[in-house]
């Protein structure tokens, strides 16, 4: 059995077709800068200036000092690659060379990844240009008190989101990525899952996903857990950026492995924060 290079070609235009099309969890959440050529990007910020009254006539003019910042997102390279030796083929039904659950396998390690990336990027330190770099703050933060996902933290975030003009007012879409310990939290607390609180689709499904509260509930397990305790995270679409660089899948044959088939990809990415004021982490006990 052979692995034409007719389907080398082909193996190569799938990966980069599936990953113009299949996308993680959190990607399509956040701000898609594109392609990066280079190690690294940049997001330039400008913080809020406000307009003094005049109240003399044919006055000097008087400078504002508007805050400007730089963020800056390192691209990562990521590889895997996935062997198959060829005494093991003649043994098997179906050849997940060939038929393609090697690449499946690796697609879906990629959007694990990328969710991993813009997940770390929203709640982590951002790195600025001039070599500093800046945290959530601890205003942006609900913290656990000994509960899980509360009705009360939730509205907590909502008003963060509004006094900040984060929301839907202002032409924000609102995310929020939560676990399987959250969903058990808010389909057993009576005051979120009555009619008042509640659509009747959502209690039916028995699940959050969708727009719920003003948020698009994301599910997603990768959230950092510490103690018992697991960050969640909210944001705006706009708070985070994700750049995507080279993205390359092969199928060769290892002469110094016995001529073993091997299935790989490699691939760049970055995200960054834009703004910290569009970010809220909640913490829940779990």
């Amino acid at each position: 059995m052979t692995i034409t290079n007719a389907f080398v070609i082909q193996w190569d235009n799938a990966i980069k077709q599936q990953a113009q099309q299949t996308e993680s969890r959190l990607a399509k959440a956040v701000m898609d800068k594109g392609s990066i050529t280079g190690e690294s990007f940049t997001h330039n910020a400008l913080a809020a200036t406000d307009m003094p009254e005049v109240t003399t006539r044919l006055g000097d003019t008087e400078w504002g000092s508007p805050e400007h910042s730089t963020r800056v997102a390192n691209m990562r390279d990521f590889y895997r690659a996935l062997p198959l030796d060829r005494a093991d083929i003649p043994k098997m039904l179906v050849n997940p060379v060939t038929g393609g659950d090697y690449m499946s396998a690796i697609m879906a390690a990629r959007n694990r990844r990328i969710d991993s990336i813009i997940y770390n990027a929203l709640i982590g330190s951002q790195l600025l240009k001039d070599g500093s770099s800046v945290a959530l703050p601890s205003g942006q933060k609900i913290v656990h008190g000994s509960a899980g996902l509360t009705k009360a933290k939730l509205i907590q975030a909502k008003k963060l989101f509004r006094a900040n003009e984060a929301d839907a007012e202002n032409g924000e879409e609102l995310f929020i990525a939560y676990t399987a310990d959250a969903l058990e939290d808010v389909l057993s607390d009576t005051t979120l899952t009555s009619a008042d609180y509640m659509a009747v689709k959502m209690l039916q499904a028995g699940d959050v996903a969708g727009k719920w509260m003003g948020f698009n509930w994301i599910p997603y397990e990768g959230v950092s857990t510490a103690a018992s305790v697991a960050t969640l995270v909210a944001w705006a679409k706009s708070a985070a950026k994700l750049g995507r660089g080279y993205e390359e899948g092969n199928v060769t044959r290892r002469g110094d492995k016995r001529d073993a088939w091997q299935v790989s990809m490699a691939a760049s990415y970055g995200a960054l924060r834009t703004e910290e004021k569009k970010v809220v982490t909640i913490e829940i006990s779990i």
